[in-house]
């Protein structure tokens, strides 16, 4: 089963995307912007304003996801876009959070004040939302579009998000067997 996972930055998505797959026992797919300015030996930030400049990298990032999917029986695929992008994925995952929590999420994780965080997250949210409407037409604020499961993980441990993924997967295999 080809299981795609996204949400926007500190909803959980590579912490739930790894539990899932182990507890699975499927590979993990999270290739990130992160690794990939890693690879091209570049700053973060700095790739996160070369990617304003070049639709190329978002779809680099993008197409490597999803061929590392494809090449894949079994798998969890987490990423911004993974629901959007993995068309025949078996289960379409979005995980929410509210942008409070979420910069909390990523000052724990990342360090600086919350402040800092919250007005970072909300300006990356801002300019990841106008790319992907730009380059794909996709708009990553109505997952109920495309998403078989929403989760508010707001108040939810990520073993908790994960028990309710292997419910819904468990549901779809069965449907998938009759």
């Amino acid at each position: 089963m080809r299981i795609a996972i996204s949400s926007k930055s500190g909803c959980g998505n590579t912490t739930v995307t790894r539990l899932l797959s182990e507890k699975l026992g499927a590979r993990m797919i999270n290739f990130t912007f992160r690794q990939l300015a890693e690879e091209k030996g570049v700053d973060f930030k700095t790739f996160c304003h070369m990617a304003e400049e070049s639709d190329d990298i978002d779809r680099e990032l993008d197409s490597r996801q999803v061929a590392m999917a494809l090449g894949e029986k079994d798998c969890v695929l987490g990423s911004r876009l993974a629901i959007w992008m993995l068309k025949d994925a078996d289960l379409k995952v979005f995980l929410r959070a509210s942008a409070r929590t979420r910069a909390e999420r990523i000052c724990k994780r990342e360090g600086g004040s919350f402040a800092e965080k919250f007005k970072e997250t909300e300006e990356r949210d801002k300019h990841d939302s106008a790319r992907y409407k730009r380059i794909y037409g996709i708009d990553n604020d109505k997952p109920e579009e495309v998403a078989d499961l929403i989760i508010d993980t707001d108040h939810r441990t990520p073993e908790e998000i994960v028990s309710i993924i292997v419910r819904e997967v468990e549901k779809v295999s069965r449907q998938n067997r009759d």
